[in-house]
This record gives C-alpha cells, structure tokens and sequence, in this order.
C-alpha cells in the first residue's frame, strides 16, 4: 500500500482509506464513535494545552526567582509566542496538504518550541472535522476516480475481439 494516499499496492484491489490518529477509518463513514471520538479529541487536546501554559507558567516563575534580567524574560516570552504562532499555523496547514519533509525537519525544534501552537491547532480543527480529514478525504476519492477509471477503460475481453485482415 502506498504510504502517500492510501492506494493499494496491487492493481486488482481498490483504494483503501488511509487511518488518522485517535480515529482510524471511521472518519471515512462518521461512524464507530467518530463524534466521541472527535469530542474527545477536542478536550483532551485544550486540556494538555492548558496544562502546558501551566508549565510554562512555572518556568516563567523560575526565572523571576532567580532574579535575571527583563531582557531574558522578555526575549524568553517572545520566543515562546512567536514558536507557538509559527506552530500553530505549520500545524494548521498540515491538516489540508502534505508537508515538505526537508521542511519540517529543519522546522523540529522551532514546532517542539511552539507545542502550545500545535495543541491549539488541532483543538480548533477537532470542532469540525477530524484533523486532516479533508486532505485524507480528498486523496481518497481522487484514488478511487482514479481506480474506476482504470477499471472501466479495461473492461471487455481483449482476446475476443476481431482482428481486421
């Protein structure tokens, strides 16, 4: 099977749904506990959002106990605003295209930075769809026109057709 959209390795079998995490197959037919699982989703990922600001709370914290200067604490809140901003909209646009995998390794730590953003992103995608399911959708049923296409062009038996002389 292909690992880009989902496509059989044989020609004989159609398309098969490519699964997307926490869902599976089941948002092919938003079946199987598809809204309960998206609902749960959506919680669980504003919960660790949450919980993360907690953290990062406790490190801004940290850093006024030591008592360093403004400078560091006011570079140290941009570089978590700006990661999280540039997180946020890298995770965003994931979730409708394929990403560029020499980009996203030079962007790793910059997205590990901005987990907040990451967080967010897939919250706010989980209250309509299940994240990536559109981009999922749309290759799957480019796959599938694909394979019909294929199909009915090869139909009829190639041995019984008359040869002209």
């Amino acid at each position: 099977m292909s690992a880009e959209n989902g496509t059989p390795a044989t020609p004989t079998d159609g398309p098969r749904p490519e699964p997307i995490r926490f869902f599976g197959t089941t948002w092919l037919n938003h079946d199987n506990g598809y809204t309960a699982r998206r609902i749960g989703v959506a919680i669980g990922s504003l919960a660790t959002a949450v919980v993360s600001c907690l953290v990062l709370r406790l490190a801004y914290q940290g850093l006024q106990i030591a008592a360093i200067g403004g400078f560091v604490r006011l570079l140290m809140i941009a570089m978590f605003a700006i990661c999280s901003a540039m997180a946020f909209r890298h995770t965003w646009d994931g979730f409708t295209r394929r990403p560029d995998p020499d980009r996203q390794a030079s962007l790793r730590s910059l997205l590990t930075i901005g987990f907040v953003g990451s967080l967010l992103a897939y919250f706010f995608r989980s209250l309509t769809e299940a994240p990536g399911e559109r981009l999922h959708r749309e290759e799957y049923e480019a796959a599938r026109k694909h394979h019909e296409k294929r199909t009915t062009r090869r139909s009829g038996n190639p041995s019984k057709k008359r040869r002209r002389a």
